[in-house]
């Protein structure tokens, strides 16, 4: 009887918890603004849960994956599988589906270059989402560049942003920004994740950025005969140094309306390409006056002290000169970043301070290492620079 009793128990606390998890869902969902024209699915709600929903009549077990979090579907009986994640942040997120062991996109969302992959994402409505929101102002031209590089024997690709009224106005020439992706990202991440293009349409609608050219290149270059995969993370990333000042820089300046001086040009990137672009400023302070640092340093992902006499070779053990070749020294960081970010970019932090370099530090709240953390980043850059 006892038994019973307690397994009538176990089923009414089982059968309740079920029902109150259920209960906590908002059920205002709707479909993602990043979804293929017509598709209902996926879907955010107010809460910042994502639902997912597909058809795999003969699959066992279906998955949505997203912040590193796996959720189980359930199936119905036509063989529709669906189900919610957690409360996400704000922002854009990537995300995929695992049918059976197997990880595929999603097909009802268009798709984006992250992890090595083309994949799937969401937007999760955010509360300063106006300022990458697409508005009733002058737009800008994305333009897709193909060109060879001698250094890489490859054919390469940038996106070039130039900013409203470049067309109309044939004798104005432009300071250039050269942006840079993160890790497992190409030269489409910024325009279509980061929707920098519409960050920077804004900005200068309303007087708060002086217009400007973007352009952004993909970070893995590699020479010839080298493998190209990633074994070693400063090779790839010295080659594109290479690229960048030799080949890159000069056909920009070359193809289009630039102000052809370091004065004009400044240069930034998010993890991978914060990175990245620290050590082309850096060797290269006769090319570029400002820098932008998006959730990255050069000493990634050491938290340890910095010694400013070796650490690159030494190109900070001078602040003084630093503070008069740097206009903007641009550091910026989520408040939930995770390990090793928070620890890398402090002891930087320490180091400039240490050295008595000027920099400008942005928090942004409530995001971790994502591309709201990094919209937001190229927000408040943007309106510092070429001023």
């Amino acid at each position: 009887m006892l038994k019973k009793i307690l397994a009538g128990v176990i089923i009414v606390l089982s059968f309740n918890l079920g029902f109150s998890q259920q209960a906590q869902i908002v059920e205002d969902f709707k479909p993602s603004s990043v979804n293929q024209p017509g598709k209902l699915y996926p879907q955010v709600n107010s809460e910042g849960r994502v639902r997912v929903q597909i058809a795999a009549p003969g699959a066992n077990r279906v998955q949505l994956d997203i912040g590193g979090v796996k959720y189980d579907l359930k199936k119905d009986a036509n063989g529709v599988w669906t189900g919610e994640s957690a409360p996400q942040d704000e922002g854009f997120h990537y995300y995929q589906l695992n049918i059976d062991g197997a990880s595929v996109p999603d097909p009802g969302t268009i798709y984006f270059y992250g992890a090595g992959r083309w994949g799937s994402g969401i937007e999760v409505p955010a509360h300063d989402e106006d300022i990458y929101a697409l508005k009733e102002v002058p737009h800008g031209l994305l333009s897709e560049v193909i060109y060879f590089s001698k250094i890489t024997q490859a054919w390469r690709r940038c996106i070039v942003y130039t900013p409203p009224g470049y067309e109309s106005n044939p004798e104005k020439r432009y300071p250039v920004l050269y942006l840079q992706h993160g890790s497992f990202e190409n030269e489409t991440s910024w325009s279509r994740q980061g929707r920098a293009n519409f960050i920077l349409d804004n900005l200068i609608a309303e007087n708060k950025a002086v217009p400007m050219i973007i352009v952004m290149d993909n970070g893995y270059a590699f020479k010839p005969n080298e493998p190209q995969v990633v074994t070693n993370p400063t090779r790839p990333a010295m080659v594109f140094e290479e690229v960048m000042i030799h080949e890159i820089v000069p056909m920009i300046d070359s193809r289009f309306r630039t102000i052809a001086d370091r004065e004009h040009r400044a240069i930034a990137g998010l993890s991978m390409g914060a990175n990245q672009t620290m050590r082309i400023v850096m060797n290269n302070l006769d090319v570029f006056s400002a820098y932008g640092g998006f959730s990255g340093t050069a000493n990634y992902p050491s938290p340890d002290d910095i010694d400013p006499t070796t650490f690159l070779d030494g190109k900070f053990s001078n602040g003084q000169e630093v503070n008069q070749k740097i206009k903007v020294f641009f550091l910026s960081l989520g408040t939930k970043e995770p390990n090793p970010f928070p620890g890398s970019v402090g002891a930087f932090r320490k180091m400039l301070e240490k050295q008595g370099i000027k920099y400008v530090f942005y928090e942004s709240p409530a995001t971790a290492h994502e591309w709201q953390t990094w919209r937001r980043s190229l927000y408040q850059f943007a309106q510092l620079i070429f001023k």
